[in-house]
């Protein structure tokens, strides 16, 4: 038996702290419920999953290849419908770097798309009828 209980929250440095709250709150439609203004932060929710989002302090850029650490964080959706409507308003968020548009994650059935978010923070989302 597993000594945890799941993942508290998730945190993540981004390049530029407002665009990202702007971007969860703004085109995913989470709520902003805390941080920490001396240390650069703010604390965001969809209602069932938490991220911290922290300020990065200079440009060392992020290579998923090269860095330990975070590769990206994957959301899901509940419909093939609501993925192509969320992927339609995310891609035209400013700041957004579209990777690829909803396709079959391997041989399917689940369907993702990949984005960056506007604090370069690598975001998947998806659908899984499974």
């Amino acid at each position: 038996m597993s000594e945890t209980l799941g993942i508290d929250h998730l945190g993540l440095t981004v390049s530029d702290l407002a665009a990202s709250v702007g971007f969860f709150t703004g085109a995913l439609g989470w709520t902003e419920f805390g941080g920490n203004a001396a240390y650069p932060s703010a604390y965001i929710t969809d209602g069932h999953s938490k991220l911290t989002l922290w300020q990065q302090r200079g440009d060392v850029g992020f290579d998923r290849h090269a860095n330990v650490g975070l590769h990206h964080t994957a959301l899901r959706v509940a419909t093939l419908a609501r993925l192509g409507a969320l992927f339609d308003v995310v891609a035209a968020w400013p700041g957004v770097e579209v990777e690829f548009a909803p396709e079959l994650s391997g041989n399917g059935p689940k369907v993702h798309f990949m984005v960056r978010e506007p604090g370069g923070t690598r975001l998947e989302v998806s659908f899984d009828p499974r």
